[in-house]
């Protein structure tokens, strides 16, 4: 099959690219590397089963000779970070909603299968951990912008599921909770490669509010087997469902983990939020997914623990050199 993948020169979708090439499927990348990276694709530049498109989502005329051309559609580009997001709330809702209006309109004028990449943050502040794909939401108010990210993607999940249930649209929706690993960058506030990036350059690793928030972070690779195996499940059409993993930690306990396995002995900064962010930022102060659906749907769960991972974007970092151990950026628990 043809796949087009939206944001595929991002962290997840150039890992999705290559799972799908390995496949044996052909694959179409088009994204406008605000936040995706060319060197990301770089093992797959020049294949012919590959093409890459340099465009934004929201030029229509390019998207539409995209979405007719490709089998299916993995729409993963949208804005990203909470750094990004409180500094550029505009772009954030317009980039989430409105390009994600644009491929469901597409993918209801050509047919195509459309797998909508969401976000934990949905789940807001709520406490009822572990968060299930069909609980209660509790959002903080409209005047922080940094609940704009997840009303966004929320508003992407009733247009995707009002797609499918008034056109018919197949649509599909993943919550992907903390993906990381290699060829991530933390340069919009993604905790692991920001962490990592301190360690491995001796600053010290910056950890904002007490550290006791805690997160469940899911190898890419897991992440990536989930997102292509539910794309194949024809019964996961018009379903939500939570991808990440149940090891939970510490923001406080992670930045150890990271400072022992990297071998600093950089200080730990403990940074109120509002040194770093609006005043009033609220966070989450507990992430964790019910994988029961996922589980039971396709038999997935994921299999890479933590101390892997964090071996995984230690060496990554490593090999790139100093270019990308510098550009480190302040951000909350992404």
């Amino acid at each position: 099959m043809h796949m087009l993948i939206t944001g595929g020169a991002g962290f997840i979708g150039s890992h999705l690219a290559e799972a799908l090439l390995a496949q044996g499927h052909t694959v179409t990348a088009v994204d406008n590397l605000s936040t995706g990276r060319y060197a990301n694709l770089a093992g797959l530049i020049g294949r012919p089963d590959f093409q890459f498109v340099h465009e934004s989502i929201a030029n229509e005329t390019v998207m539409d000779r995209l979405v007719s051309a490709c089998s299916a559609i993995f729409h993963l580009a949208a804005a990203v970070g909470v750094e990004l997001i409180v500094k550029n709330p505009v772009a954030t809702l317009e980039t989430n909603i409105q390009g994600t209006e644009m491929i469901l309109r597409l993918a209801r004028r050509y047919r195509r299968q459309v797998l909508l990449a969401s976000t934990s943050e949905v789940y807001g502040k709520s406490t009822q951990v572990p968060f299930q794909e069909d609980a209660d939401r509790v959002m903080g108010p409209t005047a922080r912008s940094r609940w704009s990210y997840a009303e966004s993607k929320a508003i992407d999940e009733f247009l995707g599921l009002a797609y499918h249930r008034q056109f018919d649209v197949p649509v599909m929706i993943c919550r992907f909770f903390n993906t990381v690993g290699p060829r991530q960058t933390g340069a919009y506030g993604m905790v692991v490669p920001r962490l990592v990036q301190q360690a491995l350059a001796g600053q010290p690793l910056t950890v904002y509010g007490t550290g006791q928030q805690t997160r469940c972070f899911c190898n890419v690779r897991d992440t990536v087997r989930a997102v292509w195996q539910l794309a194949a499940t024809p019964q996961a059409v018009g379903e939500i469902y939570n991808v990440g993993s149940q090891e939970e930690i510490t923001i406080g306990e992670l930045a150890e983990r990271v400072r022992a396995r990297t071998g600093s002995a950089a200080p730990i900064d403990f940074i109120p939020y509002e040194q770093a962010y609006e005043k009033g930022f609220e966070d989450m102060q507990r992430r964790v997914p019910s994988i029961d659906k996922i589980r039971a749907a396709i038999g997935w769960q994921p299999t890479i623990l933590l101390d892997q991972t964090l071996d995984e974007v230690i060496a990554d970092f490593r090999q790139a050199g100093s270019d990308r151990i510098e550009s480190a950026s302040p951000g909350a628990d992404s």
